[in-house]
This record gives C-alpha cells, structure tokens and sequence, in this order.
C-alpha cells in the first residue's frame, strides 16, 4: 500500500560533549540516536527517517545546523509537537524551529555556507567547567602571528594537506570565505577566562577534520613549533606537506549553517 510522506526541516543545536558525533553508530551515544529515540517515544512508532546536512565528530558541538525529516503517514500537529519535542529531548540537545516542506530537500547538497568556530586560551590552565566548550594551550602563542597565517587562509587553496586520509580523487580545492583569529565575544561564562580567544572560519564545506588541523596548524605556528615558511607551504596542495596537529574536538562549534535559496 502508498504510503504519504510528510517532508519537515528542523533546525537544532547540542553540545556534543558526551555524544560521539551526529552519525548513529552500534552500541555508541550520538546525537542521531537520541534524536531518533525521542521521536519514537513522541510518536509511538518509527516510520520516520532523519537526514542531517552534514555530520559532527565526538565531542563537537552545533550552535545551528538542519536536518530532514521524513515522516510516513501521518502529517505532525506543528502547533504542539515543537514543545512536545523538546520537552523529552535531553537537556544538551534542543530543536530551535520545525517547519514543513512541500518536497523532499536534497539537505547534504543544500548547505551554502557553513561557519565553524574554534575556542582556545593558553596559559594558566582553565577551569574545569571550560573542557566541553574551550581547549587551553598550555604554552605561550603568538596571536597577532596566528591572525596573520589565518589570513593567509582565506580565498582558494588546495588544502589537499588539510584533508585527513584524502585519497587522489578527493576534491580539496576550496575557498575560504573569511578565517580569522579574534577575541572571544561570542561566548561567555563566568568560568571562563578572562581573555580567550576564537578561530572562525567560514566556507561552502570542509573535509573531515579539516577545521581542526587548520587549528593545529595555528596552535603550532603561534607556539613557533612551525615556522611562517612552513605554514605557507602547507597551504599549497600541490606540495606535500605533515600536518600532524588535530586540535582536540571539544573546542569546535559548528556556529551556523546557510542554505541554499
């Protein structure tokens, strides 16, 4: 028998702290399966699927993002479902705004740009309460050094080397709309810090852990472990080039995510 589907595009955000990643995986807490049990409860049944507009590692988290929802049969009450929802979800994951569609949306294709945020301080070690939003670097950084090798970040570059395991036939050029390294104003608490600071990074899309080893990048240039020349030559796909430094993933934020029209 046909069976109606019903196309909604949720807007959420968590901290992905305890989580490993969006992607439901065997016998591993993700955001995705405790979206999809919450769901099942809600409804009492799981005739429903969730397509995500791209996918976060352990321990990162979303500021704003989209997901699909595919629901058969039966359309959802969107004057209730919204606090319903949320009402069962866990106190780190929330949905932000729910809206129906006419047609299904091709939403990994959708994204038209994505802003990617990393926290970090350096010095006197942080508060305990700063480890699920902000990494401190324990030795001294040069910032005005990393501001300028995050600038040279931006517009198009083969970051073939900032592709983690890419393979010969895996696309790496990009550009990169804007990257910059600034004070933090975007967040606060009052255990943070008194000067942290925040890598931003926008563009169309990144490989899989590209924002971090772009982080570790400048961790290491500021702490002089790579030198400017170095850092260049990393930029430049056509020469390969060792990045070895992942930032650890629990200062990325992906802080927001524009669709295409």
């Amino acid at each position: 028998m046909f069976k109606t589907e019903h196309y909604y595009l949720l807007k959420i955000q968590y901290l992905g702290f305890r989580y490993h990643g969006w992607q439901k995986q065997p016998d591993l807490l993700t955001v995705e399966r405790m979206m999809q049990r919450t769901l099942k409860y809600v409804l009492n049944h799981n005739n429903f699927k969730f397509i995500a507009a791209g996918r976060t590692d352990a321990k990162v988290s979303v500021n704003e993002t989209y997901v699909e929802l595919v629901l058969r049969d039966e359309a959802l009450d969107l004057d209730t479902f919204l606090q319903v929802f949320n009402a069962n979800l866990p106190q780190d994951v929330r949905l932000l705004e729910i809206k129906q569609v006419q047609e299904q949306t091709n939403i990994i294709q959708a994204p038209k740009l994505k802003e990617y945020i990393y926290l970090f301080s350096f010095g006197t070690k942080n508060h305990p309460f700063c480890a699920p939003f902000m990494i401190n670097f324990r030795d001294d950084l040069d910032i005005k050094l990393m501001q300028e090798g995050a600038g040279l970040m931006e517009g198009e570059h083969d970051f073939r080397n900032y592709a983690y395991k890419a393979n010969p036939e895996t696309q790496t050029t990009m550009t990169v709309e804007k990257a910059v390294v600034e004070n933090n104003t975007l967040y606060s608490a009052s255990f943070f810090p008194e000067t942290s600071y925040v890598f931003r990074v926008v563009g169309e899309g990144f490989k899989r852990h590209q924002v971090r080893l772009m982080m570790g990048a400048l961790f290491d240039l500021g702490s002089g472990v790579l030198s400017m020349a170095d850092f260049k030559r990393s930029l430049d796909g056509s020469q390969e080039f060792k990045l070895t430094h992942i930032a650890q993933a629990s200062g990325l934020i992906l802080q927001s995510v524009t669709l295409q029209d």
